[in-house]
């Protein structure tokens, strides 16, 4: 073995990443690849330009999921299971950005955040988790987000979907973990992403203003917290919620 290989975090594991062909999402296909991961990127349509990206990166397959339907959801699970049998890691990073004052929300669009940054992303980890459990062994990593916790106007579907996710994160921690499947949460403060633009403006910059390192992250260092909790290196982690916000007190 060389030391290289030595190296790998994650060598020869297979990873579902949701939400892969941007921001976050890509940037943990990216992380997860130098690790020796091989990658099945869930995305709504499948993309060619992805699969050119991956290309010289590592192995990379797509798998279509649309987490507003719940049929395209169960498809996704029977498609993934067609690739691997036995997942070791998935990372939902898949989700939709709403910004707006509590007066002016719509139910409408509260609604679909819900239906896809949460209720969704729940009925994809119960297919995924339930392949996990075969082999009595899985890391659920869920990218969450420092609004769930952190007040701040013009948050309120987005920030109320992630704490319902965060909390979540703990039950599916408390439940799966006598299969062996380990659950966690990231939860990044503002980040450079096309997400982080549709949100409300003054609320990003009050975060940013109100954080100790005062800047924005970048989504790799998501994707470092992510291969973290993915990795052996967290092997007696579960039910935690890791903040990457630039030091939000």
């Amino acid at each position: 073995m060389t030391e290289e290989s030595e190296n790998l975090l994650l060598k020869d594991q297979i990873a579902i990443v949701t939400g892969a062909n941007r921001g976050i999402g890509k940037a943990v296909c990216e992380k997860f690849m130098e690790h020796g991961a091989q990658v099945i990127a869930c995305v709504r349509t499948v993309c060619p330009s992805l699969q050119e990206w991956a290309e010289p990166r590592g192995v990379l397959h797509q798998v279509e999921l649309d987490l507003r339907d719940d049929d395209v959801i169960k498809q996704a699970v029977k498609s993934v299971r067609s690739l691997s049998s036995k997942p070791d890691i998935l990372v939902n990073c898949a989700g939709i950005a709403s910004g707006g004052l509590f007066q002016m929300a719509s139910m409408q669009e509260m609604r679909s955040v819900f239906d896809v940054n949460f209720f969704g992303l729940i009925a994809f980890s119960q297919g995924v988790s339930r392949l996990m459990a075969r082999q009595k062994s899985g890391a659920i990593v869920n990218i969450s987000s420092a609004t769930a916790s952190y007040i701040a106007s013009g948050t309120l579907s987005y920030g109320a979907g992630k704490a319902a996710l965060e909390r979540a994160t703990q039950s599916m921690a408390m439940e799966l973990g006598a299969m062996g499947i380990r659950v966690n949460a990231v939860a990044p403060g503002v980040t450079q992403t096309d997400m982080a633009d549709l949100m409300d403006e003054q609320a990003l910059s009050e975060m940013v203003n109100r954080s100790a390192l005062k800047k924005v992250a970048q989504p790799e260092d998501i994707a470092n917290a992510a291969l973290f909790l993915a990795s052996g290196l967290s092997t007696h982690l579960t039910g935690q919620i890791l903040h990457v916000d630039g030091g939000l007190f």
